[in-house]
């Protein structure tokens, strides 16, 4: 994790993720981007794409959640940018699409501007590092090996309200 100010008087933690997909630009943003993708390695449902100013709900009904989510910025096939979360707790998310001459890309993701208390906003730091990671393995694996890992569904077995 890196340092980030925001508004407070003390810095905050920001979360970055990179992973190198082995497919184009276009594709890696379209499986961030459009929901009947995005469905297959991270959440289970959604209201719809990620579209500028759109807001959207996600769903993880396996784990008998969801949250809502504000598009800021969407400019395919280069980034994404989102705030979510609870009101109490919102956060923002960025994905950057890095497409290079291989027809490779290098997708980045910061999560920042967390909110809430010292001890809320590390622990929400540190349970987005793991969650990122497990989002673009998963992903990865599908956009490249046409596979579900089922990472996000296997994180916590334990907390499963749906089978």
């Amino acid at each position: 994790m890196s340092q980030s100010d925001n508004s407070t008087s003390h810095p905050t933690p920001e979360v970055k993720q990179q992973m190198l997909f082995r497919v184009p630009a276009e594709e890696v943003y379209r499986a961030f981007a459009d929901p009947t993708v995005t469905t297959r390695f991270w959440f289970s449902h959604s209201d719809g794409p990620l579209e500028d100013g759109a807001e959207r709900k996600w769903e993880w009904r396996m784990y008998g959640c969801e949250t809502t989510v504000q598009v800021l910025e969407a400019v395919p096939p280069k980034r994404l940018l989102i705030e979510w979360g609870e009101p109490e707790g919102r956060s923002k998310v960025e994905w950057t699409f890095d497409g290079r001459s291989d027809e490779t890309t290098l997708v980045t993701v910061r999560n920042f501007d967390f909110t809430g208390d010292a001890d809320e906003v590390v622990a929400e730091a540190i349970d987005s590092m793991g969650g990122f990671s497990l989002v673009l393995a998963n992903a990865k694996a599908l956009l490249e090996h046409h596979i579900d890992l089922n990472l996000i569904r296997d994180r916590a077995p334990d907390s499963l309200v749906l089978p």
